[in-house]
């Protein structure tokens, strides 16, 4: 049995009448969520959740310590009788406001190419979802919350057969509807994966689903690039591209005794076409795992059957800007490798390069996927 909290005695002399005493578990995950919340966003966190009266928001003293603050709110939320369900909302909110804390990663699903796309509708998606995960795990916290961009937010505390939703270890999904995309954070056990997909496949009404190898902490950044917000040649996916520069290329050095302008400008120019003209979707990492076999005419060491592999991982807190400007700034040749600048075309950044031989077995070519 899960801990209750407990009420003060009216003292009175009626006889006891039904009280509602607010779950342990629940006092306690909004207490923590209330202390994550920053001080300045406090009143606003709360106003969004819905879950507090005004007066009761009014009554709330966001000057104290913030420890003085959550004491204060979960005493509220016992007055309103607050459930799983109202705390795991407020939990939602928070992630939201502050998703950029999570790593996202990206997972496409299909379906057969002589099948029709499916009217969707939001009601029968979540009834179609818990439905599914709860046929097979019964102890499972489900919460959704649909937003102004046509997306909504699931998430999900895992239990087991035997042991409760571990609400401090949920995952959260989000998906925009009549896309084939699904974001997700937190996801680490295989098994819960597994239930986790086929109640998306089911809710959706797609056949499959595999992982991209796009992932991010920025998840606007990624709907940017899956959601073709972003052109690299045509056009930026902010709304103030920066301004053309002129050719002749302004605010030369004089110090500089011989400058290749035209060397500048062509550089310049391949810059342009390949990363566009404005700021670039933010990417914290790309990785590239090699596997390839070494050849040579003698047989040594480096003519063995067994593959050579490594990882190479570029890591920058905006990873393209940091790529884009590496042709300016002369620390590259111009135009860079495609790997490097195929990220957004290709909407991945986590590579395997494996090798890939021909039918006369005299050269090496490789696949990237």
């Amino acid at each position: 049995m899960a801990p209750k909290r407990r009420l003060r005695n009216s003292g009175g002399q009626d006889p006891p009448s039904k009280v509602f005493i607010m779950d342990e578990t629940v006092a306690e995950y909004i207490r923590r969520t209330v202390l994550r919340i920053p001080r300045s966003e406090t009143s606003k966190m709360l106003t969004s959740w819905g879950f507090l009266s005004e007066t009761q928001l009014q009554s709330l003293k966001i000057h104290h310590f913030k420890e003085k603050i959550s004491e204060a709110v979960v005493e509220l939320c016992e007055e309103n009788q607050a459930t799983i369900k109202d705390a795991a909302e407020l939990d939602l909110i928070y992630n939201y406001i502050y998703q950029d804390k999570k790593t996202w990663i990206v997972y496409q699903m299909t379906r057969e190419d002589d099948e029709d796309a499916v009217i969707f509708n939001w009601t029968t998606f979540k009834k179609k979802f818990k439905c599914t995960l709860l046929s097979v795990l019964k102890n499972a916290t489900i919460s959704f919350k649909e937003y102004e961009d046509n997306s909504v937010w699931i998430r999900i505390a895992w239990g087991t057969q035997y042991t409760r939703p571990n609400q401090y270890k949920p995952t959260y999904v989000v998906y925009h509807s009549q896309t084939p995309y699904i974001f997700i954070a937190n996801s680490m056990v295989k098994r819960n994966n597994t239930l986790l997909f086929q109640a998306l496949l089911a809710a959706t009404c797609y056949k499959d689903i595999h992982e991209m190898g796009l992932r991010s902490h920025c998840l606007n950044s990624l709907k940017v690039i899956l959601f073709k917000r972003f052109s690299q040649t045509f056009q930026t996916y902010l709304p103030q591209p920066l301004q053309e520069k002129n050719s002749t290329l302004e605010n030369v050095d004089p110090r500089i005794i011989i400058e290749d302008k035209h060397e500048k400008e062509r550089i310049q120019k391949v810059n342009q076409e390949t990363f566009g003209n404005g700021p670039q979707p933010k990417l914290e990492h790309a990785q590239y795992k090699l596997e390839t076999v070494f050849k040579s005419e003698e047989r040594s060491i480096l003519n063995t059957d067994e593959p050579f592999r490594c990882t190479i991982r570029f890591s920058s807190p905006h990873l393209l800007e940091a790529l884009k400007s590496l042709g300016p700034c002369g620390i590259a040749d111009a135009p860079l490798s495609p790997l490097l600048t195929c990220i957004t075309r290709k909407a991945r950044n986590y590579f395997k390069i494996r090798e890939k031989k021909d039918l006369s077995q005299t050269n090496n070519t490789f696949q990237v996927n």
